[in-house]
């Protein structure tokens, strides 16, 4: 047995203090439910870009995380929220994951590689992540109670090459927290999410928004844990709420073992 694990579906406004209060309470109920893992999804903090460069610059949120991982002994996952860029003369800034353990200790960052900048046909039509946001470059694996966590933001996951890598790093669990369209995430957030558990061989734990933001965005929710075999072991719907749900170590050694896939690779 790997541990239990939990997702957090929200929907998230434009006031960042409500949206951490309601971070914080639904992090009490999954600790309270037994779960050692902790995923939020994309911008939980906000989604106004307008406050994204304020959020940035300070550390009163991530204090209040630090603390409450303290207080409840569990390991959290800060979906995405912005970050500093590392780059000194870059005015944008990061789209960054942060992994804060037991101790409050932020053991890992994850920054956005792939950006999103469609045109959708929604009520917004077009996404231009790369307006506000620098993006990543490095691809990041993690140790954890609940085994090697391999890291991903929401686009990220039509880039199978990414999966692939993560998995050839030691990723036993690969986290996507998003903001996935309601549009795009009625037609392609399952199977996408499903074909890069079945690729990789890892479980996948995907944790999203949901629901309408403001009069122009919304997104699907659903939010769901799926083995290594491509089966959807729990789902939400399109509300806010907890998903809690158990990774089975030895289904993964299983079908691994049977199906060896990276030891049958032929090309590079």
């Amino acid at each position: 047995m790997m541990g239990k694990v939990a997702a957090i579906q929200m929907t998230a406004g434009s006031d960042i203090q409500v949206n951490l209060n309601k971070a914080l309470d639904m992090i009490r109920s999954a600790a309270d439910s037994g779960a050692q893992l902790i995923l939020l999804p994309e911008m939980f903090l906000c989604m106004d870009g307008k406050q994204y460069e304020q959020l940035a610059s300070s550390d009163d949120w991530l204090n209040a995380l630090k603390d409450l991982c303290r207080e409840c002994a569990v390991w959290l996952v800060a979906g995405a929220v912005p970050q500093p860029s590392p780059n000194s003369d870059e005015q944008r800034v990061r789209s960054a994951c942060l992994v804060i353990n037991e101790h409050g200790e932020v053991v890992a960052r994850y920054d956005k590689i792939h950006l999103f900048d469609v045109d959708v046909a929604d009520p917004q039509g077009a996404y231009r992540e790369s307006r506000r946001f620098e993006p990543g470059s490095d691809i990041v694996v993690v140790d954890s109670p609940v085994g090697k966590l391999g890291l991903s933001i929401c686009y990220d996951i039509r880039f199978p090459e990414l999966f692939r890598q993560l998995r050839e790093q030691g990723a036993e669990v690969i986290l996507v927290p998003a903001a996935f369209t309601h549009r795009t995430g009625a037609a392609h957030w399952e199977v996408l999410l499903r074909a890069r558990a079945i690729e990789s061989q890892c479980f996948v734990l995907a944790c999203n928004q949901c629901g309408w933001h403001d009069e122009q965005r919304q997104t699907w929710g659903h939010s769901m844990l799926i083995d290594p075999w491509g089966k959807i072991v729990a789902q939400l719907e399109e509300e806010e709420a907890l998903l809690v749900a158990e990774l089975d170590r030895s289904g993964l050694e299983r079908i691994r073992a049977s199906m060896p896939v990276m030891n049958h690779r032929r090309l590079v």
